[in-house]
């Protein structure tokens, strides 16, 4: 019998529906009864062969091309057979029953979400990082998140994480080098130049820490909500960020009494935009419902717009209600979410109005626009990703998840520490050495060279079936 991760494993590979081509695709230490079963003919390696696909009575369930590609020089690093054929659902079914028939003597069985590319990582066909990237680059968004997805897939990402990996090694060698000759430490830890070692490599760092968050922006994006009273123009404004009319706009205060969303993008950078009802006191119980909603959805954002009424930015009771607002939005937030100021219907205001942000218990960036006439839309946009953090996407931005980032924050941490062992010279060196050990173990959790079994579970379930 075959471990889990040596057994034959087969599955369609297109997604589902009906389309020109399908494909179902399967990988076993040998595909040659496969090929003998199904194709009825030899194939030549890497060379799409026309064919008839026959069934286990000789009759033909379809015709297409069959690619065979040999290990170790495959996607899996095992032997591979593809079989496309015409994209409809029931021939698909067909030809994966077919294959499973033909393999079951070899125990072939259906591959879980993301076996395939768990196997191309087990057979060191790719990293951890690359293999994630893969499914981000199928998921991307945006057209930055695709290209940045391709740049970690062809090795951008695992390359530095190597290069830091290194260094530290070279580090680590140095220091254990030194607990090895006590009589040597001081002089031969100078003569190496370990504090600059230990500078640089804090430096370079600091880089693709930033790359990785800017690439985590363009994976993840940011959740903004949109909040104020009623009849300020919060549908409106996600109206026209997105450009199309996806909530009612009345002049009925309440109007919005659920959660409406869009995600659109900035500069490549996806904006989960979340519109709300409206904030007030209300006796209707469904009005009541939808800003418990909408408080639910200020206190999980990333970002949150205070949209204001220009035009009645001179009545006291609305000022007060405003007030309160922030009030709350201090409260559920602290700093820990920033909050922009949002002065709508400029169009119906005169230059000489007088109006400015609400006086609340701490400074918000704010902007003057016309979700009406779209004025001041882009400064809005270009706050947003001030707050996100984002810069204009250099090229050589990769995509990075959360965890790749808690990674590298974990390496910074362990150096900023290894830096105050080796200020202590003698008295820390095998502090020192712990540091540096534990900071070259959370590099190669992004890599996948130091990880754990559920870790990889949790990763390449999230794969599409026969990826």
């Amino acid at each position: 019998m075959f471990s889990r991760h040596d057994q034959p494993i087969a599955a369609i590979a297109t997604a589902p529906g009906r389309g020109a081509v399908g494909i179902v695709r399967v990988s076993a230490s040998s595909v040659a009864p496969l090929i003998e079963a199904i194709c009825a003919r030899p194939l030549k390696p890497r060379e799409a062969t026309l064919l008839a696909f026959r069934a286990a009575d000789g009759s033909t369930i379809d015709q297409g091309l069959a690619i065979h590609f040999p290990a170790p020089h495959s996607y899996t690093g095992e032997d591979v057979l593809e079989l496309q054929a015409h994209g409809g659902p029931v021939v698909m079914q067909l030809l994966l029953a077919r294959c499973l028939e033909a393999g079951a003597a070899m125990d072939l069985r259906v591959a879980q979400p993301g076996e395939f590319t768990q196997r191309a990582f087990l057979n060191d066909k790719i990293d951890l990082a690359q293999a994630e990237a893969i499914a981000d680059l199928i998921d991307a968004s945006t057209e930055a998140a695709a290209r940045s997805a391709s740049r970690s897939m062809a090795g951008e990402f695992s390359r530095e994480i190597h290069q830091l990996r290194d260094a530290l090694i070279h580090l680590r060698m140095l220091v254990e080098a030194t607990l090895d000759f006590p009589e040597e430490e001081i002089d031969f830890l100078q003569q190496a130049d370990a504090q600059g070692q230990l500078d640089r490599l804090a430096q370079s760092l600091a880089g693709v820490m930033q790359r990785a968050r800017q690439g985590a922006l363009l994976r993840e994006g940011i959740k903004v909500v949109i909040a104020g009273q009623p009849n300020a123009g919060k549908s409106s404004l996600l109206n026209a960020l997105a450009g199309a009319e996806l909530a009612i706009v009345t002049p009925v205060a309440g109007t919005t009494r659920d959660v409406v969303s869009q995600t659109i993008q900035i500069e490549g950078v996806p904006l989960h935009v979340i519109d709300t009802a409206g904030l007030r006191d209300s006796d209707d119980q469904v009005e009541q419902i939808g800003i418990e909603r909408a408080w639910g959805q200020i206190e999980g954002a990333d970002a949150v717009l205070f949209l204001h009424d220009l035009t009645r930015s001179q009545q006291e009771d609305y000022l007060a209600a405003d007030r309160a607002i922030a009030r709350g939005l201090e409260l559920k937030l602290g700093r820990r979410v920033p909050v922009i100021d949002v002065w709508n219907k400029v169009d119906a205001v005169t230059a000489s109005s007088p109006s400015g942000p609400v006086e609340g218990p701490r400074e918000h960036a704010h902007v003057k626009v016309s979700a009406k006439h779209g004025t001041g839309l882009d400064v809005l946009r270009r706050q947003l990703l001030d707050v996100a953090g984002w810069q204009s996407a250099p090229e050589g931005v990769y995509i990075a998840r959360e965890r790749h980032v808690q990674a590298l924050r974990n390496v910074k941490e362990h150096l900023q520490a290894a830096d105050g062992h080796l200020a202590q010279r003698a008295s820390a060196l095998e502090l020192l050495a712990e540091e540096l050990r534990l900071a070259q173990n959370a590099l190669n959790e992004i890599t996948g060279e130091f990880t754990s079994d559920d870790l990889l579970g949790v990763i390449f379930s999230s794969f599409c079936i026969g990826k």
